[in-house]
């Protein structure tokens, strides 16, 4: 199935979801992310500097791994089409009125929001009203 492409139909269709624990973005050196902590993350992208993980606030306390961020995971329900232009603008402007910094993760179906685990109702609501304008 592809996505939706028309950002009027994508923006009415967000259907922000907040994930249920906390989570926290860490940068770790390749040779500490290894496949047992590279299994536990829910997101992960290499960098020059190294390894950013997305893990579960609990996995990182569990292992005794430093962190900066602690979040709030927000699905964006909307089959959102690769090729879709304007959703991301849309999504960080709104978010961005009201004061809420967002770290934006694509996936192939959805988009992913980390925004402070304190704004993560505000984050919500800023969203379903984007949706209904």
């Amino acid at each position: 199935m592809t996505g939706i492409t028309d950002l009027a139909e994508l923006l009415r269709s967000l259907e922000p979801v907040r994930r249920p624990d906390p989570y926290v973005l860490v940068s770790l050196p390749p040779v500490l992310a290894g496949p047992e902590l590279r299994d536990l993350a829910e997101a992960a992208i290499r960098e020059d500097e190294g390894v950013s993980l997305v893990l579960r606030r609990l996995d990182a306390d569990d292992r005794g791994i430093a962190y900066d961020f602690v979040a709030a995971w927000v699905t964006l329900t909307v089959h959102s089409s690769l090729e879709a232009v304007g959703m991301a603008a849309a999504v960080s402007a709104a978010l961005a009125q009201v004061g809420i910094p967002c770290n934006l993760l694509a996936g192939y179906h959805h988009d992913h929001l980390l925004v402070p685990i304190e704004r993560a109702d505000d984050a919500i609501e800023a969203l379903r009203r984007l949706a209904d304008a």
